[in-house]
């Protein structure tokens, strides 16, 4: 019988729900832009795209576009609350460096942060190449 060797996953998958955060910090697209961008920068990997959107009266969706994956946010000023996601695929990424940064940033005092390994089976459902 072949023994399958043990391999990293794929990627890493931070979801991150943060409550009572700055209000006017969740409202300002540039702010949280900027925000976005820097974790990327931080966390060791290459931005392709950079897309936010305000809404009216309150709220902010945006992404950020990396090669290793992607970084987003969802936010409701109202309720002082941001959803984030930081998924970053390779082995170079520092995903837990881009994470920390977006809770200090958004001045978060009750962060919830699950990290998921994603593809930790990817070798077993490689095609046979022979």
């Amino acid at each position: 019988m072949k023994r399958q060797a043990i391999v990293p996953p794929v990627g890493s998958h931070i979801i991150i729900d943060l409550y009572d955060c700055r209000a006017s910090c969740l409202d300002d697209i540039e702010t949280l832009k900027n925000i976005l961008i820097e974790s990327a920068k931080i966390s060791n990997t290459t931005i392709l795209d950079v897309k936010f959107h305000k809404f009216n009266p309150q709220g902010v969706s945006g992404y950020i576009l990396i090669s290793e994956s992607h970084l987003s946010i969802h936010t409701w000023p109202e309720y002082n609350y941001a959803s984030v996601d930081v998924y970053t695929c390779g082995n170079n990424a520092l995903p837990t460096k881009a994470t920390d940064y977006i809770i200090e940033k958004l001045q978060c005092k009750k962060p919830a942060v699950i990290k998921l390994e994603r593809g930790i089976y990817a070798e077993k459902f490689k095609p046979d190449d022979g």
